[in-house]
This record gives structure tokens, C-alpha cells and sequence, in this order.
């Protein structure tokens, strides 16, 4: 066999096999419910990939899966270890169509639609020619893999399909129990339990189960402008001042400075007031070297506090600059 199925009787004499156990996907995964599975393509290689074969057929490479059936089937793991070619039939004469690759899984135990079968296969669903198609229905314990678009007259006299643009890639990918689930195809769908993560895009994302969302982890704010004191402002040849959170990491950046030209600041003067979520909880201090008027005496060293109140200012600045710059302070709100 080359689509091998655990824990479904896939045939005399003695139904699942070793080999069937040792290759295809076992033991808990990632939960959709009480007794239902997050199903979809096992990560690891490029698993399940399609190819053009031919000006009409379809490859499909190796690769593991999980197939969901009813709550009252359960999950089926699934493994295909040798390549599957499979033969797209020619095209509607007018109108294109969208057949789809899927892994399918018949259990006559439970599944009305498998007629009695107990199979495990890889299969090409038709699609229904129209002016603008939709992908064919799954039944059953069914995994979409891929969909192809297949055009109006197509066929291999006609040249063909053209694999490069044909292919709409369909996995979705699942992982084991408290693994992260890799990005694949849709995101749209809702987490199992507080907690879980998943990947989207290079990032990192967890499901609170408080709010029914995916949220960022860390949770990151974004830049937010900072909002300063009376009588200061933005330099107009700097970043404008602004602050960002990743979890409890503040990074601040841009210049502020009197609004009043040829002023400086004074000492203890609140430039601004942070908002009490990025307020250090035991202060922070830096220094920063302001540029003097006259380069030959060097910079002018100034020490700029933000008290554990949230509050922005120079508290020894031994020359009073005219505008400080915060790109580089970094701390910990914890």
C-alpha cells in the first residue's frame, strides 16, 4: 500500500499493520473540542506537495496528515509514502472549474457516504464548470490538499494546464498537543484552549480564551506617539518622540525639546508624562551627550530620570541642552 491509515481496517487479513502504526502520525493532537482533532499536514520537508506530472496530471509527493471524521470517528492518521499521479480530466467546453486533491478516508462503520468501504486514499474531486467556480464540497472524513483551476477547453491536445498558476496550495498544517501550529493555508480559525499558540507569518500568536482572539506574544503595542507637556514638542529635524511595549520590554526613541526657540531645558522640568503602562516600576536613568554649540569643548553630558510615577525629565544636566533625544533607552516595565 502507499496510503497507509492508523487505526482503520484497511483491508484482510489483519487490518492496520506495523508499518501502518510506525509511519503514520500517532498519539494526542492538537484538540479542535472534547473528542474532535485539529486536523491537517504533519510539518517536517515539504510534505504533500503537488506537481505538474504532465500536460494533464498532477503529482503528489509523500507526506503525513490528520483526517477528522464525525466526533463520533475520531481522527485518522494518515500516511502517503510513495508519490501519487493523478489524471485531471479534460475541461468544460466554455467555462473553467476548480477541482481539489484531497485525502479521503471511508469507514462504512460510520460514514453513510463510503458505501459500506473501509479505504484510505488520495483523491481528485471534479469541480462544476461555471463562469466563476467554486472548490467541490469535501464529504466525509475528507482533508483538502490543493485545488486546481482548470480552464475552459483544457485538455492535452490543447496543450494542457499550466502548473505554475494552476495550483492554489490548500494544506493547513496541525501539530501535537501544545506544539505551536505552523503557518499554512487560512487563519481564520479559533483556538482550542487559553494558551495555544500558533505561527502567523513569523510571528507568534496566542489564543485567549477571555476574549475568543489570536493576540500577538509578546503582545505588542506598535509605536504610539508620546504625548508631552505644555511647552514641549518635536524638533522638526528629528523622529518624532514615541513609545512601544513588547511585553514587558518599553523601547522609546525620537527628540523632544522647548517649543520656545533658543531655550534650554531646566532641570527637574517635566518634558512628559508616560502612560502608566510602560511606567518603570523602579524608575530609569540614563545619560545622554548633548552636542554643545561649540564642538571644541565636546560634548555636554546630561542625566534624564523617568520616575516610577511616569515622569520625563532632566534631573543633572551640567550644560541645560535644548532638546534631549530618547531613540536606544530600552527597559522593563516588571
Amino acid at each position: 500500500m502507499t496510503v497507509r491509515a492508523a487505526w482503520l481496517l484497511t483491508g484482510p487479513p489483519d487490518g492496520q499493520t506495523r508499518t501502518d502504526t510506525r509511519l503514520a502520525p500517532l498519539g494526542t493532537m492538537a484538540p479542535t473540542g472534547e473528542l474532535t482533532t485539529r486536523d491537517g499536514v504533519i510539518a517536517g520537508g515539504a510534505p504533500l506537495m503537488a506537481s505538474g506530472a504532465g500536460a494533464m496530471q498532477v503529482q503528489l509527493g509523500v507526506g503525513r496528515a490528520l483526517v477528522q471524521g464525525s466526533t463520533a470517528q475520531g481522527a485518522y492518521p494518515v500516511a502517503v509514502t510513495v508519490p501519487e499521479t493523478l489524471t485531471v480530466t479534460d475541461g468544460d467546453a466554455q467555462n473553467p472549474r476548480i477541482d481539489s486533491i484531497v485525502l479521503r478516508v471511508r469507514d462504512g462503520l460510520f460514514d453513510p457516504n463510503a458505501q459500506g468501504q473501509t479505504t484510505v486514499s488520495v483523491e481528485l474531486l471534479v469541480g462544476a464548470p461555471a463562469p466563476s467556480p467554486s472548490e467541490p464540497v469535501l464529504l466525509g472524513a475528507s482533508l483538502r490538499l490543493w485545488s486546481i483551476t482548470v480552464p475552459a477547453g483544457a485538455s492535452a491536445g490543447t496543450g494542457g494546464i499550466n502548473w505554475n498558476s494552476a495550483l492554489a496550495d490548500r494544506r493547513r498544517f496541525t501539530s501535537s498537543y501544545g506544539g505551536i501550529i505552523p503557518r499554512g493555508w487560512g487563519s481564520s480559525f479559533s483556538g482550542a484552549y487559553d494558551g495555544q499558540y500558533r505561527d502567523v507569518d513569523g510571528a507568534l500568536q496566542r489564543w485567549n480564551a477571555g476574549t475568543a482572539r489570536w493576540e500577538q506574544y509578546p503582545p505588542d503595542s506598535g509605536w504610539t506617539t508620546l504625548t508631552l507637556a505644555n511647552g514641549y514638542a518635536n524638533p522638526g529635524h528629528g523622529t518624532v518622540a514615541a513609545w512601544r511595549k513588547l511585553g514587558s520590554l518599553v523601547l522609546l526613541r525620537g527628540r523632544l525639546g522647548p517649543t520656545k526657540a533658543n531655550t534650554t531645558i531646566a532641570n527637574a522640568a517635566t518634558i512628559a508624562t508616560l502612560p502608566q503602562a510602560i511606567r518603570p516600576s523602579g524608575g530609569k536613568e540614563f545619560a545622554w551627550a548633548a552636542p554643545r554649540d561649540q564642538s571644541s569643548k565636546g560634548p555636554a553630558v546630561t542625566r534624564v530620570e523617568i520616575t516610577s510615577a511616569g515622569l520625563l525629565r532632566i534631573y543633572e544636566g551640567f550644560d541645560l541642552p535644548s532638546w534631549i533625544s530618547l531613540d536606544g533607552v530600552t527597559y522593563a516595565t516588571d
